[in-house]
């Protein structure tokens, strides 16, 4: 089986705030890895846009509970796992490209706990090594053709032998699939761990703890919702996603994007 083609960000917008309207500013493009990089590479993601003449624009991310290696500006940077959200400012012409690790995709690489590179945002070359395309990036001009180098070269670096992080990516992956897991005690039991654990290995492996990215995956399901422009029952949502009650997703959603769900839905939705 070969990896799985990446969701259009129309089908599947986690992670970008207002994408309603930052798409009418840039573009996203998603691809699969290749089928040895698909291991540890969730998808390689290609933002291009062209505001000449017009006004820049800051696009809000709430990043994935992951690592991006990121290719701009005739820059490679490493992002780490991120507890809030970050901004990008967009201006001129340009393009980004960028490597969304799976969940402790990155932990092979690092040179140790994921923990340090939490809100970290770090040369490449400081971190990876092998190859020029992560100490002089700007080489190359073609995000096609890096595209293509990137994957033969983090093919060579990642193990071919199974690495304990894939475990852990495993479990992360299951929480990101399942509305159903909202917490951590309920999580360890299904997986057969301890709570403790269980947060070690997340702390090792992915850098945030197991409610953060618990936590993470069910407020993107709430913003979802909230973009796909059909009414939503918030305290039905609420229960759902495994909140206390209302006012609970409402503190929430707020203190982590900004603005509270009903607005945001009404500025995210299709026309809004």
């Amino acid at each position: 089986m070969g990896p799985v083609e990446p969701h259009p960000v129309t089908a599947d917008a986690r992670g970008i705030l207002d994408p309603e309207f930052g798409l009418t500013r840039f573009r996203l493009d998603r691809y699969a890895p290749s089928a040895k990089a698909a291991r540890f590479v969730d998808r390689y993601w290609l933002a291009s846009w062209d505001l000449t003449g017009r006004e820049p624009h800051t696009q809000r991310v709430l990043a994935h509970p992951v690592v991006n290696l990121v290719f701009t500006g005739g820059t490679a940077t490493v992002h780490g796992p991120s507890t809030g959200v970050t901004s990008r400012l967009l201006e001129g012409r340009g393009w980004a490209l960028g490597v969304m690790f799976r969940p402790a995709g990155f932990r092979p690489l690092a040179r140790g706990p994921m923990s340090a590179l939490v809100d970290a945002v770090l040369p490449a070359s400081r971190l990876l090594d092998g190859s020029p395309v992560f100490a002089s990036p700007d080489r190359t001009t073609d995000p096609a053709a890096l595209r293509a180098e990137l994957d033969r070269v983090l093919g060579g670096l990642l193990p071919d032998a199974r690495h304990p992080a894939e475990e852990t990516r495993d479990i992360a992956e299951r929480v990101a699939a399942d509305p159903s897991t909202v917490n951590v005690s309920g999580l360890a039991r299904r997986e057969g761990v301890t709570v403790r654990s269980l947060q070690r290995r997340f702390g090792d492996h992915l850098g945030l703890g197991p409610k953060t990215v618990i936590r993470r995956y069910r407020l993107y399901e709430a913003a979802e919702r909230a973009r796909r422009g059909a009414p939503v029952s918030w305290g039905a949502l609420a229960a759902e996603l495994g909140f206390s009650d209302q006012a609970h997703l409402t503190r929430e959603f707020t203190a982590l994007l900004g603005t509270p769900p009903a607005r945001y839905a009404a500025r995210a939705a299709p026309g809004g």
